[in-house]
């Protein structure tokens, strides 16, 4: 019996010494996880300490006794001895609305914007395509300070509107949503036509069904991008009540000085980082989906 046991050990890991290349791609993996993860695991434990013993570098890599106090007075008050700045949850409260806003908005412009260039046939039909396809080419920086005009005139400065509405366009996700319309059969198309479906009960019936998947995964890319915004709120927003949780971390580190509550602001970094991965991790079969689904 002990010698069948190591045999069956000997066959069993035999192949990692005979076949190294199946087993240094998931040792190159590791390595890579670990090179990512640390960083986090640093802030998690740098929050349930207090900002005297991470500002003496004494830091252990251990959990500290400060995890419920740091993460309420973040949430709550989001104030500590040399840190002033709003609430946890009123940042993460307008990063929500914002990410989702724009998530949302960019969606229904760009499934609508391709659908009319893939399936209505109009003049300048791929002129306003190539339109489109050009905004791709302009920086932020070249957008950024005549809209920023325009929503000083209309007295938009610190709303959700001016926050939301000027991010909306998206010319990618018109690419994406016209790329996957175009791998449509013409057989679907002219059944729907021999059925009596006009453009609006074709576009809500069948295509935005089997856009789910698309839609998902474009999902999950805008609200990161729109929860990651730096730039944009940091003009539009002006007081602590409508800052979103990016503008706040910024404002919090300050100078980046060791005199500063590193511990709050390590539990205002975990908090602002559990919305993006609830998100990823309960739409990733969806997100994997969509984009390897059709010919996109």
């Amino acid at each position: 019996m002990q010698a069948t046991r190591v045999k069956y050990r000997t066959e069993r890991w035999g192949w990692v010494i005979r076949r190294p290349e199946r087993w240094i791609p998931h040792l190159v993996l590791l390595a890579g996880v670990v090179l990512f993860v640390f960083p986090v695991y640093v802030a998690i434990i740098g929050s349930t300490h207090d900002a005297a013993t991470i500002a003496r570098g004494e830091m252990p890599l251990r959990p500290g006794p400060y995890l419920a106090t740091n993460y309420v007075q973040a949430w709550l008050v989001g104030k500590g001895e040399r840190v002033t700045a709003s609430p946890v949850g009123r940042m993460m409260l307008n990063s929500l609305i914002m990410a989702l806003a724009i998530a949302t908005g960019k969606i229904a412009i760009s499934i609508l914007s391709a659908y009319a260039v893939t399936f209505f046939d109009f003049p300048l039909r791929m002129v306003f395509f190539w339109l489109i396809f050009l905004t791709l080419m302009l920086p932020v920086e070249v957008r950024i300070i005549p809209t920023y005009a325009v929503m000083t005139k209309l007295g938009l400065i610190n709303t959700y509107t001016g926050l939301t509405v000027p991010l909306m366009a998206s010319a990618t996700g018109t690419l994406i949503f016209r790329q996957f319309f175009l791998t449509v059969p013409d057989e679907l198309v002219e059944a729907a036509k021999i059925d009596g479906a006009g453009p609006l009960r074709f576009f809500f019936s069948i295509l935005l069904p089997i856009s789910s998947t698309t839609i998902a995964a474009l999902f999950v890319i805008l609200f990161i991008y729109g929860w990651n915004q730096y730039l944009w709120p940091l003009l539009i927003t002006t007081t602590e009540g409508m800052q979103t949780i990016v503008i706040g971390i910024t404002k919090m580190i300050g100078t980046g000085e060791a005199q500063t509550d590193w511990n709050l602001i390590m539990a205002t970094t975990v908090l602002a980082m559990l919305p993006p991965t609830a998100i990823v991790l309960l739409a990733q079969r969806w997100f994997i989906k969509g984009l390897t689904e059709g010919e996109k």
